[in-house]
């Protein structure tokens, strides 16, 4: 009788854990469905049938131009936002949405109610869920003003009829489930709200980095999911699919500016170089297709709040790192006699205004050594702007040098002329290389 009735409790326990994980799992699926789908009233809203007046077109591409949107919406070789850019992610190719005002295929059905809610809450005109390579996370700032200046710029461009290409990604990801569970964990909509502590000019800085610069789109680390976490903001981390390293804004040992004079940031954003500095990769693109046109009142607003950040301590204690074995600094410093001294110097000083020094320079010593990487093998260009026309730029040395040979190489420049940074294996060379390869 004893070992039925333990039986048969056992039985009963078991149930009453089945049904409380059931009754777990449909209030967890209720409360995604309330965070995604519960949203507020349809929007009804015809579009505009008015033209937009000059003033506002002229603001709303200014705006456009602050948030680099053509950059992603324009095709190579295609007309300008009419979308079908690939985007390649870790789980799949997004392609961008057709944005200028054919009817039947971009936003010419829109009203700007329709647009706000896209930047806003990111979703599409019939309410479907937009995947976060739209930086909605960060759009969800932009006031509705700037939003309507936005929209009636995009309503003015000439209408190219392209239908919007389908993504391909894997499953579960091209699912909306899965994207309401994504959102449900990292995005909420919000309102940018102005810190009286702060001057005028450091709130309209803090409104251009976390709202239509989206920077922490880049510089911010992402988990598996391709979530960000707000407590690491700005703290740098690898830009999924590019093989680029987007240093942390706030570490004096990455990209943090708060020692730097104002007018050396500002010099920095709108032209691309300073004697200490030099933009690469992503970041040279967003110099020449966005921050050089900004007007200076903004370039200097992002530099106020860019300085302000609140430093964050050293990545590693330099008694810690690895010393490179004898031999290879030899074999390293050798292919810089040969290779590279012509430019930067036998002391790695550089030239000023053409090549950077590579003597203290924290670019080279970051400890993600991904953009050195890249710049060996595939060259380095910074942009080419109205404050820089004709910038110097580095050859690729990919079909030249071998992967131990760049990892020679690059481990000698980390070591040499007071630099104190880790060696660069092959293996992160090679690993470079292959994802890099068409």
């Amino acid at each position: 009788m004893r070992i039925g009735a333990a039986a048969g409790g056992d039985t009963a326990m078991i149930k009453r854990v089945l049904w409380s994980l059931l009754v777990l799992l449909a209030l967890a699926g209720l409360l995604v469905w309330m965070l995604n789908f519960w949203g507020g009233p349809r929007i009804h809203d015809l579009p505009p049938t008015t033209p937009p007046g000059a003033d506002q077109v002229a603001r709303g591409a200014y705006l456009a131009r602050a948030g680099n949107c053509m950059l992603c919406h324009t095709e190579r070789g295609g007309a300008s936002y009419a979308g079908g850019r690939p985007i390649a992610t870790p789980f799949g190719t997004v392609f961008s949405s057709n944005l200028t005002p054919d009817a039947a295929t971009g936003l010419g059905g829109w009203s700007a109610a329709h647009f706000r809610r896209a930047l806003h809450e990111g979703r599409s005109r019939d309410g479907h869920l937009l995947y976060p390579a739209f930086p909605y996370n960060h759009t969800t700032y932009v006031t509705g003003a700037d939003a309507d200046a936005l929209f009636d710029y995009l309503r003015s461009l000439p209408a190219v009829s392209k239908p919007n290409l389908p993504h391909r990604l894997r499953w579960p990801y091209h699912t909306q489930a899965a994207l309401a569970v994504w959102r449900a964990l990292y995005f909420r909509p919000e309102k940018f709200e102005e810190d009286p502590a702060h001057t005028p000019e450091w709130n309209r800085g803090a409104y251009l980095v976390k709202g239509l610069g989206h920077c922490g789109a880049c510089h911010t680390a992402r988990n598996a999911l391709g979530g960000t976490n707000e407590l690491t903001d700005l703290s740098g981390g690898l830009i999924p699919m590019q093989n680029w390293y987007a240093p942390s804004l706030s570490s004096s040992n990455q990209a943090g500016v708060a020692d730097w004079p104002l007018a050396e940031i500002e010099q920095l954003l709108a032209t691309g170089t300073t004697p200490r500095a030099t933009v690469q990769g992503p970041m040279a693109e967003v110099v020449l297709h966005s921050l050089q046109y900004l007007e200076p009142g903004d370039i200097r607003a992002v530099a106020v709040f860019l300085k302000s950040l609140p430093p964050t301590p050293g990545d590693t204690d330099p008694r810690e790192v690895p010393q490179a074995s004898a031999a290879l600094l030899a074999r390293g410093g050798k292919l810089y006699e040969q290779q590279c001294a012509q430019c930067h110097g036998d002391r790695g000083k550089g030239v000023p205004g053409a090549y950077p020094a590579l003597a203290g320079n924290r670019a080279i010593t970051l400890p993600v050594t991904a953009n050195l990487v890249q710049m060996v093998l595939n060259g380095g260009f910074a942009p080419a702007t109205r404050g820089n026309p004709r910038p110097f730029g580095m050859p690729p040395f990919a079909t030249h040098l071998s992967d131990a040979e760049v990892a020679a190489v690059l481990t000698y420049v980390r070591a040499s002329w007071g630099n104190r940074a880790a060696p660069v294996s092959e293996l992160e060379v090679t690993q470079q290389r292959s994802s890099t390869r068409p």
